[in-house]
């Protein structure tokens, strides 16, 4: 014999001795409440700290970009820097051999 699993039954009552229960009334409220208005950031303490791992490929690829972009502009400010030396240096031999 197999032990008898508790059945569940789902019952709407309609009546208890002749009289129809109180059906609690959700009221409406004219506007948000004070603490409805503006976000919960309390959920997102722990979460702000770490990030989700199924997002790394794309963590990777916009750091990948981030770091060709940073080396980019360090490499152009880097000959700007040098031509601008070199050019100099090229002003002040001229100017030596004038005067």
């Amino acid at each position: 014999m197999t032990p008898e699993e508790p059945t569940a039954i789902e019952v709407e009552v309609l009546e208890i001795d002749g009289v129809a229960p109180m059906v609690p009334q959700v009221r409406a409220a004219d506007g948000p409440s004070p603490d409805e208005e503006r976000p919960s950031w309390r959920g997102w303490q722990g979460r702000l700290a770490t990030l989700d791992s199924r997002w790394w490929p794309l963590w990777v690829m916009l750091g990948s970009i981030a770091s060709v972009i940073a080396l980019t502009v360090g490499l152009v400010v880097g000959v700007i820097f040098l031509v601008f030396r070199i050019v100099l240096r090229i002003v002040r031999v001229i100017l030596r051999n004038i005067g």
